[in-house]
């Protein structure tokens, strides 16, 4: 794998954040799945590892690395805790790189060095209560008045949000009476008109911040308009894409955290006068969860590989979301069958594991949605070589 796509600069990140994440994360992960926080001292900690601008250019403040390096972190801080991973990951590639992707110069100067610094920590809105993997249904209106934009509507299950100070979010533009279509402007989280729902009580990623949030008559500046007034519903689109590469990543990542749980207790479980990974029955799972990590591993890392070289990876994108998730859940169900009745109980982290698995296959677009995408992106392949 290192030799596949691993140069140097990789393999001496991967190592920090393995090294980071087993000293500051490992000993306080479970600490934070029960009390539903991540300490600000950690995310502090991750922004002065240079942790919350990996991709962004060094121009703006950022590590000026590639997708790959970023999916390795992503994957590591995963290992340890899928909560502290999402909260660097939708930071990165849902709050910061729309701006990176669509914004003016002006936009970027001004934004990008405090994101990449994670002095100010990125989110990113376009889910709506009726606007769920229908995306294109967006209620939420942004209506010209002057100078400003006047946002109406809201969002629900926007992570990072109250620890945010600037959100990216979709709404339909309205200009002089006419619908524009989609758009997307930035705001910054203290702006008057928003207002924070409570913390979502979530089965899983407990500890990353969740909110429904309101937008009441929220005032916005004309020039935070990301990009053009119809430019909004594709550049979320490419938002999308390249954070269905950050969630296979955080699958990879949460699925090998899983393993590694469970191939040690193995090790150190007897039945029958002897350790259990010697029955067969329990030696084929482990082959079977190490054999589905190598796949999604591959599929991530080309994904990310190829958007390095610029090239179209929607089809890539959605086929590494789709297996690595869904083998997420398969293994962190097989780490605790491995582990009995111990794997039931808060006490092993393989429970934490299994919780903050489910997600992944929701979440940046469900199973299904991903497999209507690769289905589309088949066929015009085909029609293309026809």
């Amino acid at each position: 794998m290192d030799n596949l796509f691993f140069n140097e600069e990789h393999i001496m990140l991967v190592k920090m954040v393995r090294d980071f994440a087993k000293t500051e994360i490992a000993p306080i992960a479970q600490a934070m799945d029960e009390e539903c926080e991540i300490p600000k001292k950690l995310i502090s900690q991750m922004a002065e590892l240079g942790l919350m601008g990996i991709p962004i250019s060094e121009k703006y403040g950022g590590a000026g690395m590639d997708t790959v390096a970023y999916a390795a972190a992503v994957m590591e801080l995963a290992k340890v805790d899928a909560s502290v991973a999402i909260t660097m990951a939708a930071h990165t590639s849902l709050g910061s790189l729309p701006i990176a992707i669509a914004g003016t110069e002006e936009q970027k100067q001004t934004y990008l060095p405090q994101l990449a610094s994670g002095k100010m920590i990125g989110a990113f809105g376009l889910t709506e209560p009726s606007a769920g993997s229908d995306a294109g249904s967006t209620k939420t209106t942004a209506e010209l008045d002057g100078d400003e934009y006047v946002v109406n509507g809201g969002k629900i299950f926007i992570t990072n949000s109250s620890i945010a100070g600037l959100l990216t979010l979709t709404t339909i533009i309205i200009e002089h009476g006419e619908n524009k279509g989609i758009g997307a402007l930035i705001v910054e989280t203290d702006n008057p008109g928003l207002k924070f729902g409570s913390k979502e009580k979530k089965m899983g990623w407990r500890a990353s911040d969740t909110r429904q949030l309101f937008f009441e008559n929220m005032r916005v500046p004309k020039e935070n308009l990301l990009g053009q007034p119809t430019d909004g519903f594709k550049t979320f689109l490419k938002t999308l894409t390249g954070g269905r590469i950050s969630v296979a990543a955080l699958s990879c990542g949460t699925a090998e955290g899983a393993y590694q749980k469970a191939l040690q207790y193995s090790t150190e479980r007897k039945a029958f006068g002897k350790e259990i990974n010697k029955f067969q029955a329990i030696g084929f799972k482990l082959t079977d969860m190490a054999t589905d990590i190598e796949a999604a591993k591959l599929l991530t890392f080309h994904a990310a590989w190829m958007k390095d070289q610029g090239k179209d990876v929607t089809k890539e994108a959605a086929m590494a979301k789709l297996f690595a998730s869904e083998a997420a859940m398969r293994i962190t169900t097989e780490a605790i069958q491995i582990h009995g009745g111990y794997g039931y109980v808060k006490e092993y982290d393989v429970e934490r594991f299994f919780r903050d698995a489910k997600i992944l296959e929701i979440g940046e677009g469900t199973s299904e949605i991903q497999r209507i995408i690769i289905a589309r992106e088949l066929i015009k392949t085909m029609n293309k070589t026809a």
